[in-house]
């Protein structure tokens, strides 16, 4: 990660998501871990949209879901010394799953899993645009 966020804040509008759980322990992880107040930071990461939507993508004959579509979009910007240095960023990852009305409790597990899963993918992919943000000098 550049030297600009070696101790960034993560300012959420929901922070019990699985992408900002995620988040957190992909900076810790990446030698970066976020702060607790933006005052100590170094960067503020602003996470303007985390959201799950869930579409039917197959019907049976009997008129029940077969098959569902999970998006999984997250905004993201980033800030420092109150400059934009990353405009907002959109990324939305999709996976579509099997549903088994028998089985509602399983499958209500297997999103929830999906859902951690596509929230890990996608910090993947913030962390990368992260560390190709250019070194700044600080003043």
């Amino acid at each position: 990660m550049p030297a600009v966020l070696q101790r960034p804040y993560v300012e959420a509008v929901d922070r019990y998501t699985p992408f900002h759980a995620a988040l957190l322990e992909g900076l810790a992880l990446a030698g970066t871990p976020a702060v607790a107040a933006s005052a100590e930071a170094t960067a503020v990461i602003r996470v303007h949209r985390d959201r799950v939507e869930r579409e039917v993508l197959t019907i049976s004959a009997r008129n029940t879901p077969e098959e569902y579509e999970l998006f999984y979009t997250v905004e993201f910007s980033v800030e420092v010394e109150g400059q934009e240095v990353l405009p907002r960023q959109v990324l939305t990852l999709v996976r579509d799953y099997a549903y088994d009305e028998t089985a509602v409790l399983a499958m209500q597990h297997e999103e929830e899993d999906i859902r951690r899963a596509l929230a890990r993918e996608l910090v993947v992919l913030v962390t990368a645009r992260l560390s190709a943000l250019p070194a700044m000098p600080r003043d």
